[in-house]
């Protein structure tokens, strides 16, 4: 079981965009999620008159590392550590290390 999915709220936790919140949109290999709004560059596209799209310069979403990236607990408003529990009915499900609480409600 992976500590990140995709549809989980995240915060940077280092780099360029400490402390902003995204969505993760998806998982790269084993180690690395792209992350709505942060690690954003700006590469130019050429034109694809096959596809209708035009060329020009565009802000596009790049993999960042998930150790530069950290939970968002709703319910303290912080970036959070995750670990993985075994409940009594030998399901595994994520729960935050602050308060203990489920992430998978």
């Amino acid at each position: 079981m992976r500590k990140f999915r995709t549809g989980d709220e995240v915060v940077a936790i280092s780099g360029k965009d400490k402390g902003k919140r995204g969505t993760i949109r998806s998982m790269v290999g084993d180690d690395a999620v792209v992350v709505e709004g942060l690690n954003r560059a700006r590469k130019h596209v050429r034109p694809n008159p096959n596809k209708n799209e035009p060329g020009g310069v565009v802000d596009k979403d790049m993999p960042i590392h998930i150790s530069n990236v950290a939970l968002f607990n709703p319910a303290t408003q912080k970036a959070d550590r995750v670990g993985i529990r075994i409940l009594e009915d030998g399901k595994k499900v994520r729960y935050f290390k602050s308060n203990g609480e489920v992430v998978d409600a």
